[in-house]
C-alpha cells in the first residue's frame, strides 16, 4: 500500500519573529544625556571687618623716672713716674748718666726709649750729629730708634720716651731748674736725675 506524502508541518520557531504591525506612529528621538552643570561663578567675599591696632601699653605710673645725673668722675689721673737720683758732682754727673743708659740697655730697654737731657756741655753724640745739620739731628729723634741726647734748651721739642735721663753737668741754675720739670713731662714711667742731692731737691722743691 503506497504512502502517502504527509504535508510538511512549519513550526513558528522556523519562520522567524513576526512582523509587528505597523501603527504610523514615528520612533521617538532619543534625548542627549544632559553633562554635569558649570559650576556657578563664585561670589567676590566681603572683607572681613578690620580690627584696629591695639594701643601701646604705656609704662606703669609708679615706675620712677630717672633722675637727673650725678657729676662726672674724673678719670683716674695717669701714674707719675718714679724718680730716682744718681748722687754725682757736675764733672761726674754726665758719665753717670751714660752708666744709667747702659744699665737701662743691659736691663732690656730699648734704646728709642731713652732721652738724655744735660743741663752743661751738651753730650759728643750730640755735637757729632748736630755737625750734619739740625734736619738730619732731628730726623733721628723722630725716628725713635736709638737713644737720643739733646740739650736742656731745646729739650722741649723732644717727645716723651719711658725713661728721661737728666745730666746736670753746670750751667745755670735757672737752666736746671727749668729742665726738671720739663723731663718730668716727657718721662713716661721714669725719671733719672745726676747731679748734686742737695742742688736738685732745692730746684725740684721735694726731696726725691
Amino acid at each position: 500500500m503506497p504512502l502517502i506524502p504527509e504535508e510538511p508541518q512549519i513550526h513558528e520557531s522556523a519562520q522567524g519573529p513576526r512582523a509587528t504591525p505597523a501603527t504610523g506612529r514615528t520612533a521617538p528621538t532619543p534625548r542627549p544625556v544632559p553633562g554635569p552643570r558649570p559650576a556657578a561663578p563664585s561670589r567676590p567675599g566681603r572683607p572681613g571687618p578690620v580690627r584696629p591696632t591695639p594701643p601701646v601699653q604705656r609704662a606703669p605710673r609708679d615706675v620712677a623716672k630717672p633722675g637727673p645725673s650725678g657729676p662726672a668722675v674724673p678719670a683716674a689721673a695717669a701714674a707719675a713716674p718714679q724718680i730716682q737720683l744718681i748722687p754725682a758732682s757736675v764733672e761726674s754727673a754726665l758719665d753717670a748718666a751714660e752708666e744709667a743708659v747702659d744699665l737701662l740697655l743691659e736691663s732690656g730697654r730699648a734704646p728709642g726709649d731713652v732721652l738724655v737731657i744735660t743741663t752743661g756741655p751738651q753730650h759728643p753724640w750730640a755735637d757729632h750729629e748736630l755737625s750734619f745739620g739740625e734736619a738730619s739731628y732731628w730726623a733721628q729723634h723722630d725716628a725713635g730708634d736709638d737713644v737720643f741726647y739733646t740739650d736742656a734748651a731745646v729739650a722741649s721739642r723732644a717727645a716723651t720716651r719711658s725713661v728721661v735721663v737728666v745730666a746736670v753737668n753746670g750751667g745755670p741754675d735757672t737752666v736746671a731748674a727749668t729742665a726738671l720739670p720739663l723731663a718730668l713731662s716727657r718721662a713716661g714711667a721714669l725719671l733719672i736725675v745726676c747731679g748734686d742731692p742737695q742742688r736738685i731737691n732745692s730746684m725740684l722743691g721735694a726731696g726725691v
